[in-house]
């Protein structure tokens, strides 16, 4: 069995202030000039050294409005860009064919409706009669069941 040794932040975190703690006591007894070069170049290493809070920040953790947040993206790659623009093409392909299918039972009862006005001897009247499509709707339901 291997044995891992992994270290968190708070371990690294406490190591890191020992060991500032005992800089600071051997910084004390260097002259004036050189504890200003040691303090300069604190500085700047830690101007350049990412700071916890950023990295505590973008660890995956769950915020206060109930995201949960992750490391942060690498930048959109082709494969990326791919996956997301699939649940997005899917929807459009659906829609396509509702459309298409809603069409054809429109065209459908357009012309079942025209077949049985063709079929049927009626009189002059009966095309003017506003219930007269219903009529012939429910007839042909009639029909088929």
């Amino acid at each position: 069995m291997k044995n891992s040794q992994t270290s968190t932040t708070a371990d690294m975190d406490l190591w890191g202030r020992t060991l500032a703690a005992q800089l600071d006591v051997a910084s004390q007894d260097l002259g004036h000039d050189i504890g200003e070069r040691l303090r300069v170049a604190r500085q700047m290493a830690l101007k350049t050294r990412p700071m916890p809070q950023r990295l505590l920040r973008h660890s995956l953790a769950l915020q206060a409005n109930g995201t949960l947040s992750g490391q942060p993206d690498e930048g959109l790659n082709l494969w990326r860009i791919l996956a997301s623009a699939l649940p997005l093409l899917a929807l459009v392909s659906g829609l396509m064919f509702i459309q298409a299918l809603q069409q054809d039972l429109a065209e459908s009862d357009i012309a079942s409706l025209d077949s049985a006005l063709l079929l049927d001897e009626l009189p002059p009247d009966a095309y003017t009669d506003p219930g007269f499509a219903q009529f012939l709707k429910l007839q042909q339901n009639a029909r088929h069941d």
